[in-house]
């Protein structure tokens, strides 16, 4: 336990968006092919809830008393995940996983670029930027209610980078995670009330639905907060293209799926980007100014 802690402490923020990328489409593979048999609003359900117990279990020694701008941060920022995941479950649901990508990417673009001061980090942004939509394969057009959901969902992706940052710098270890989560599973619980008793009460789907949250959230949600109070949320958000990049890798490794030209000029300009950017990181606990 202590060495993998010191892992975490001392990668690279590049090293631990690699793996939470792949946790995090390993997850995505399972909660689509879940939508053969549930609605996407009761995978959404079940990711957040099921993400936040793992994290509460390993969390049990902060015995310390909640303030109350501590719960209201922890369920303010709960409230933005789970709404994020219940969107963009139900934008993919009606959209191809790629242009929902390169759409949901809008929240992380504009929370870099609203932070970006330097010449060095704007042309790191673009080309990073440029990268996804390449990746990503942009076209207009679709489904207007899942393209709806798909901006609901990258508006909900911003909210979650400063709220998060918010909570990591509460000091709580994953504490303020796993409560967040909770207080944000429950709010969403609505939304796929009508199939709760199916997963429960069928053991194969209550598994799969635990591993979408155990990969999805518990793991790359903890990855975040580690990641969030070491570099400043610019860094960060631009950072998050580096999960379409993974993506293409895992799928050239799990699924034979041979990346195109287009696609390895798009992983360039992503890794490019990533590369060029200042390596800059924040002196803890110094916490960052956050609008709002």
């Amino acid at each position: 336990m202590r060495s993998s802690s010191q892992f975490f402490r001392t990668a690279s923020p590049e090293a631990l968006f690699v793996i939470s990328g792949i946790c995090q489409y390993t997850g995505a593979v399972i909660a689509v092919n879940l939508f053969d048999e549930l609605n996407p609003a009761t995978v959404a359900v079940f990711r957040v809830l099921l993400g936040a117990f793992p994290i509460l279990l390993i969390s049990m020694r902060d015995q310390r008393a909640w303030t109350r701008d501590d719960l209201k941060a922890a369920a303010v920022f709960g409230l933005a995940t789970a709404a994020m995941n219940l969107c963009f479950y139900l934008g993919i649901d009606r959209l191809p996983l790629g242009k929902s990508v390169v759409m949901e990417f809008i929240g992380p673009i504009a929370v870099a670029a609203y932070f970006t001061r330097t010449r060095r980090n704007t042309v790191a942004l673009v080309l990073a930027a440029s990268g996804v939509a390449i990746l990503s394969g942009v076209e207009l057009g679709g489904d207007p209610l899942g393209v709806l959901f798909i901006l609901m969902a990258s508006a909900f992706w911003a909210a979650y980078i400063v709220l998060g940052r918010r909570v990591a710098g509460l000091d709580r270890g994953l504490s303020g995670l796993g409560v967040g989560l909770l207080i944000g599973g429950l709010a969403i619980m609505p939304f796929g009330f009508g199939e709760l008793g199916t997963v429960i009460t069928t053991p194969r789907l209550l598994w799969l639905c635990f591993l979408v949250g155990l990969l999805s959230s518990s793991i790359g949600y903890a990855i975040d907060q580690v990641v969030l109070r070491r570099i400043p949320m610019r860094r960060f958000a631009l950072l998050l293209a580096l999960l379409p990049v993974t993506a293409m890798v895992v799928g050239l490794i799990a699924l034979d799926q041979t990346p195109s030209i287009a696609d390895l000029a798009g992983a360039a300009l992503v890794i490019s980007g990533v590369v060029l950017q200042e390596r800059d990181e924040l002196p803890s606990p110094m916490p960052e100014e956050i609008p709002g």
